[in-house]
């Protein structure tokens, strides 16, 4: 696959049915289970900070980002990542993730965390979370739990629960 022949695109709102279907397709229906999906259940991703991924007019990639707070510090969830099994190690997610970061940067975002593989992640400048700093509401493997500073140093001072940003009058 050329780098011509793939499009990576902001998502819209007519986008969201093939994308449902393809994470119905990559994760199965245990993903509403999983504790990133349970702090997304009521939130609504931010479309202009999530993307997707085509060849041609075939929908191959997805990433979307969800505001979320680490304490009381305002944070974004990436989430969920996903690209058509035949596809995979192209280089579609990394630059899907890319793409995503760029743009959170670009309008004053600070911090992005994830539940995902550091090896991976790593490539994007993703860091797991020092032990104690931040906590999901629900069971998750803290090696898994990551974050990415879009500013040098906003991880500084930050922690406590990750929540919905909906939840944030909550604590």
């Amino acid at each position: 696959m050329s780098d011509l022949s793939l499009t990576i695109l902001p998502e819209t709102e007519a986008d969201a049915p093939a994308i449902d279907r393809l994470h119905e397709r990559t994760f199965g229906p245990g993903r509403f289970a999983r504790t990133a999906y349970r702090i997304r259940e009521r939130m609504t991703h931010r479309r202009d900070l999530s993307f997707l991924a085509r060849i041609g007019t075939l929908l191959v990639g997805s990433v979307r980002l969800t505001p979320v707070r680490i304490g009381e510090a305002p944070a974004l969830l990436l989430g969920p990542l996903t690209v058509e099994p035949p596809f995979r190690d192209r280089g579609i997610g990394r630059r899907l993730i890319e793409r995503s970061l760029a743009e959170a940067k670009a309008k004053g975002h600070r911090l992005v965390v994830l539940v995902g593989d550091e090896p991976y992640y790593a490539r994007a400048g993703f860091v797991r979370v020092p032990a104690g700093r931040a906590k999901m509401p629900g069971p998750v493997d803290p090696a898994r739990l990551l974050i990415a500073e879009l500013e040098p140093g906003a991880f500084e001072g930050v922690s406590g629960a990750i929540r919905p940003e909906w939840d944030a009058d909550a604590a």
